[in-house]
């Protein structure tokens, strides 16, 4: 006896037809213009993203085309207009028929920043520039500002020496140099009393650019420091005596106020605060600057606030414009015009033990370095020379 019930018989009508996939939508009728004009929901409000970095589309001014009232440029409005107005700007030219595709503007883009031809040259300071990058919140920008600020400035003619002060040994890596554990670096200098001759290698990646290292030994120069006569002045000390005809020297701090960072602080001459465009970096601001004020008045008297970077700008957040307004409104003139925006390349450069100006020369995020470096180069070549500064201390 066969069973049957595993078997499937034909319907009187065969069998049933296999589905078949949903027909295309049907797409609207080109326009004059020649564009497809697709039904759908308005555009969203989002930005969109290129190459990392946050581009903003126009908001349009007729209420019947988006479904809302026309917004009023003010407040927050206006610093996200001024803020995307400055990183348009920091693009280069605006596309005039000279270069004619994306990747022609791009390469344009990158001759800028890189200079081969050492064209461009930023304004020389009448005397040595010592700029401490401190912030003692974590995470602000403080590293990748000073390899990149130090790797354009390198690149347009100056000559730069950058100090890791930090025992991650972060600067190190973004600069390429080898930073393993013996190597010679920041940790003799304040504890062996090893000049910074001794220490400093050379950057590949700019001409006239070095680095002295911080391994992980600096970790525990802090407690090796405590029972030294003048600790506070190890790093200042070593800096007077350094021949080396530099123009500016960029000390990078830990993310913290520990005796290492007030060493950078009383041998600096001036300060850069890197400001991420959030509120949690807003709220220990009021500490870093009560710290400098201790400093200036006890141990360095010419120390100085000088630039303000602010840092991560996204955006997509009303939060970013508001940080950047209260930053503004709070240390005017201080602010450098351009700011730094979130950009993957900035953030992938290290891995590859580069700065973004020789990772991708071409991105937004080493255009808008570039601008910042030379709006500060132009802010230092006004210095007074050396000699007529009264608080200077002889480090020209």
């Amino acid at each position: 006896m066969t069973s049957t019930s595993g078997v499937r018989r034909p319907s009187p009508l065969g069998w049933p037809p296999e589905p078949q996939p949903p027909p295309p939508p049907l797409r609207a009728k080109p326009s004059p213009v020649g564009w497809p004009e697709e039904p759908g929901p308005a555009a969203p409000e989002h930005p969109s993203y290129e190459d990392g970095a946050v581009t903003e589309e126009p908001t349009r001014s007729d209420p019947e085309q988006t479904g809302r009232p026309e917004q009023v440029a003010a407040g927050g409005d206006i610093s996200r207009t001024r803020i995307r107005n400055v990183l348009d700007d920091a693009v280069g030219p605006p596309h005039d028929g000279e270069f004619d595709t994306p990747i022609m503007r791009e390469a344009a883009q990158a001759v800028r920043v890189l200079n081969p031809t050492q064209a461009s040259a930023f304004p020389r300071p009448p005397r040595r520039r010592l700029i401490t990058v401190a912030n003692q919140k974590g995470g602000v920008g403080k590293t990748t500002s000073a390899v990149n600020l130090a790797v354009a400035f390198a690149l347009h003619g100056l000559r730069v020496l950058v100090i890791d002060l930090d025992p991650q040994g972060n600067a190190s890596t973004g600069l390429g140099v080898d930073h393993s554990s013996g190597t010679p670096s920041i940790y003799e200098v304040l504890v062996d009393g090893a000049s910074l001759a001794e220490t400093a290698v050379p950057v590949e990646q700019a001409p006239n650019l070095w680095c002295v290292p911080a391994t992980i030994d600096l970790a525990g120069a802090e407690i090796e420091l405590v029972s030294v006569v003048a600790r506070e002045n190890r790093l200042r000390t070593a800096i007077q005596a350094y021949e080396g005809e530099v123009d500016y020297i960029l000390i990078d701090c830990p993310p913290s106020l520990g005796l290492l960072t007030v060493n950078a602080l009383v041998a600096g001459d001036e300060v850069l605060i890197p400001i991420q465009c959030e509120y949690y970096a807003l709220e220990g601001l009021g500490q870093l600057l009560q710290n400098i004020e201790l400093i200036q008045s006890h141990l360095n008297g010419g120390l100085r606030v000088s630039t303000i970077l602010l840092t991560m700008y996204d955006g997509r957040t009303k939060l970013a414009d508001q940080v950047a307004q209260e930053v503004r409104r709070h240390f005017g003139e201080l602010v450098l015009g351009v700011v730094i925006p979130r950009s993957v390349r900035v953030s992938e450069a290290p891995g590859y033990g580069q700065s973004v100006m020789t990772y991708d020369p071409g991105s937004r995020g080493a255009l808008t370095y570039f601008e910042a470096a030379r709006e500060i180069a132009e802010r230092g070549a006004e210095l007074a020379p050396v000699g007529t500064d009264a608080v200077s201390r002889g480090t020209g």
